[in-house]
């Protein structure tokens, strides 16, 4: 019979790294977003990786990735056979489903927004969000949009983001930006299912669970066409390059005012979503460690 102290014991670095006293495991690893953009992020987390990334590396048995994507840049980046490496895609909450707006899991007057009445955005205020793109696109919509729908912005303070309130500031002033900061998550579920339209500018992800959240919450979306967000959206987004402020505008009236575009988008979009399951990650996640 075969008992706890016969069995291989595997450690498993969830965030990139093994610890020192790990002399073999498996590491999953989010993104290679501390190489590819050093600039945006804090200096002790860039040096951080510069020491001990590497190391982690060369001990893995086997190495996981949330997406296709990022297994192609690492197997790129590091020399890897990509057989060493295998692209396991996350889950979503099921508390992100349609209709949560109409079961009184959310005060909106709180957050001075309504439901079907606003634009969402949830993302840490840092700069590869790209948040400036989607308050620049928004600031080209015509008066009578941006007062119908305000631009509602939720997320943690993240770093280099000064720039990002003085923009905010002047449509603030005017009612059309709400900026609700760090939302509790018991009330986000409620927000995604609220939102007219959910827009992600991101230009670079692991993988992106904000889309599919929005996505698994009935609201059809626009993302950046950068990184990994066209493979996690399988075709349910509206892509949009971030540095073309008038195609992402025109993106964002269509969304809002397209009924037919908006039926297929959210359609579409549940049925991608309902392929993100925790069961499913952690069954995948198993064969890995069965593999090694």
């Amino acid at each position: 019979m075969t008992t706890l102290q016969s069995r291989k014991r595997l450690y498993h670095g969830p965030n990139f790294m093994l610890p020192p006293e790990a002399k073999s495991g498996i590491i999953t690893v989010h993104d290679l977003s501390v190489y590819k953009f050093p600039e945006m992020h804090p200096p002790e987390r860039v040096a951080h990786f510069e020491r001990d990334f590497n190391r982690s590396l060369e001990r893995a048995l086997h190495i996981i990735t949330d997406t296709h994507e990022v297994r192609r840049e690492l197997a790129e980046f590091a020399n890897i056979p990509e057989d060493r490496i295998t692209a396991i895609h996350l889950g979503v909450n099921p508390a992100y489903r349609p209709n949560r707006a109409i079961d009184g899991s959310v005060d909106y007057s709180s957050y001075a927004i309504e439901p079907d009445g606003y634009i969402l955005l949830v993302a840490t205020f840092e700069p590869r969000k790209r948040i400036d793109a989607a308050l620049n696109a928004f600031r080209l919509l015509p008066d009578n949009l941006k007062k119908r729908y305000p631009l509602v912005l939720a997320g943690a303070t993240g770093w280099q983001n000064d720039a990002l309130h003085e923009l905010m500031s002047r449509d603030e002033a005017k009612g059309y930006i709400r900026f609700l900061g760090f939302v509790p998550e018991g009330d986000l579920p409620g927000i995604y299912s609220g939102a007219r339209l959910f827009l992600y500018p991101s230009i670079y992800e692991g993988f992106g669970l904000p889309p599919i959240e929005a996505m698994a919450s009935g609201v059809p979306i626009i993302v950046s066409n950068r990184s990994c967000l066209p493979e996690v959206t399988c075709g349910a987004a509206m892509m949009i390059n971030p540095d073309d402020t008038e195609g992402f505008a025109a993106a964002i009236a269509k969304g809002l005012e397209d009924d037919t575009w908006r039926r297929d988008a959210i359609d579409l979009g549940l049925k991608v979503a309902a392929g993100y399951t925790w069961e499913k990650c952690v069954d995948q996640t198993v064969q890995v460690y069965q593999s090694v």
